[in-house]
């Protein structure tokens, strides 16, 4: 019996206006889709509106956007995070949106794409890899990275280097995949003890 496909969660971590990230997350949902083995979600937290203030009291009811994303985060077996670089980091939106969440992020893996001037995002990926253990989830080792990113789509979306972006997002993914499976397996055998 084939082992059932990973359900990965491509999360638009920016919702400014006029913000490039549904470029480059449309292009590696188009990636991930191409494989037989994974089923992608894409959230964009532009459209979800959580709240900016969480409540003092952690039991406290979650407010319904909150409630309403939860769901789509708990069936996830792996993340994309989809980042530009504000101000060397990522964006605040994206931090409200992991702090909401404690176990939708535990033992599973996350991977990085990521978008901004000269450094490409990297700075921002470089602090979500501190962010998200400290929640129990793995960050993968490779990621995508748009430096100088105007200049790195054509009008269609696309990469302009799409030979050596599609191989960067195949290293990704089968990294990805590969602690997907083995995370999701553990979980099944085991309840996560954090």
């Amino acid at each position: 019996m084939p082992e059932p496909k990973l359900r990965v969660a491509v999360i638009i971590g920016s919702t400014r206006n006029g913000r490039f990230g549904p470029t480059p997350a449309g292009w590696i949902a188009a990636e991930a889709a191409k494989r037989d083995d994974l089923d992608i979600d894409v959230i964009d937290l532009a459209k979800v509106w959580l709240p900016d203030v969480l409540p003092a009291d952690e039991h406290a009811e979650r407010p319904a956007a909150v409630q309403d994303l939860a769901p789509w985060l708990s069936r996830a077996d792996a993340f994309v995070v989809v980042t530009p670089e504000y101000n060397h980091s990522f964006p605040a939106s994206l931090k409200n949106a992991i702090d909401w969440y404690v176990d939708e992020w535990k033992a599973k893996p996350v991977a990085f794409v990521s978008y901004g001037g000269i450094a490409g995002g990297l700075r921002s990926v470089a602090h979500l890899r501190e962010i998200f253990p400290g929640l129990h989830a793995v960050t993968v080792r490779d990621s995508v990275a748009f430096p100088e990113y105007w200049n790195r789509f054509d009008d269609d979306g696309r990469p302009t280097h799409a030979t050596e972006c599609e191989a960067a997002a195949k290293t990704m993914l089968d990294q990805l995949t590969w602690w997907g499976r083995t995370l999701r397996a553990a979980r099944a055998e085991h309840p996560y003890p954090g």
